[in-house]
C-alpha cells in the first residue's frame, strides 16, 4: 500500500538506508547499491528519492534520485550523540526551503547545511541519544546571507 498508494502522492521521499532497504527489499552496502535502490524507489514511486547514506554507507553522503538522474551531496560525519529527529529535521529543512521559493536540490544542500550547524553545536539533554539543537542559530546568522 506504501509505495502504491501513498509515496507516489510525494514530491520527494527521504528514506535512510534501513527504509530504503524495507521498500526496496534489497540490501544496500555500497555506493553502487544507494544508486540502485534509490533508482528503484524513485521509478516504482513516481517521485524524487532522496537517500540518506549516514547510517552504514558513507559519511553523511546522500544520494538524489530525480527521473534518471543523480546527484551526491557530500557531508562529514559528525560525532555527536544527539541525534535523535535527524532525519525529520532534514525533510522538514527541504520543505521549508522549498517553500522559501528554492529549487530541490538548493533546498536539500540548505537543509544539510542546517543539520550539519545543528549537530555541530553540541547540545546535550538527557540521556542516550538526544534531540538535535534545533535553536542553534536563534541570532539568525546562520545562511544570512542567503536568506
Amino acid at each position: 500500500v506504501l509505495t502504491r498508494e501513498l509515496l507516489p502522492l510525494a514530491a520527494l521521499v527521504t528514506p535512510n538506508i534501513p527504509e530504503a532497504e524495507v521498500l526496496s527489499e534489497q540490501n544496500v552496502h555500497t555506493k553502487e547499491d544507494m544508486e540502485r535502490v534509490a533508482k528503484l524507489i524513485g521509478d516504482t514511486c513516481g517521485c524524487a528519492v532522496l537517500l540518506k547514506g549516514g547510517h552504514s554507507v558513507s559519511d553523511a553522503n546522500d544520494l538524489l534520485y530525480v527521473n534518471g538522474s543523480y546527484k551526491w551531496f557530500h557531508g562529514k560525519r559528525i560525532d555527536n550523540p544527539n541525534t535523535h529527529g535527524t532525519g525529520c529535521t532534514l525533510s522538514s529543512a527541504i520543505a521549508s526551503n522549498l517553500a522559501k521559493g528554492y529549487d530541490l536540490e538548493t533546498s536539500i544542500q540548505r537543509a544539510k547545511d542546517y543539520i550539519s550547524g545543528a549537530l555541530a553545536s553540541m547540545l546535550d539533554l538527557g540521556k542516550g541519544s538526544g534531540p538535535m539543537n534545533h535553536a542553534f542559530d536563534l541570532s539568525g546568522k546562520f545562511l544570512e546571507s542567503d536568506n
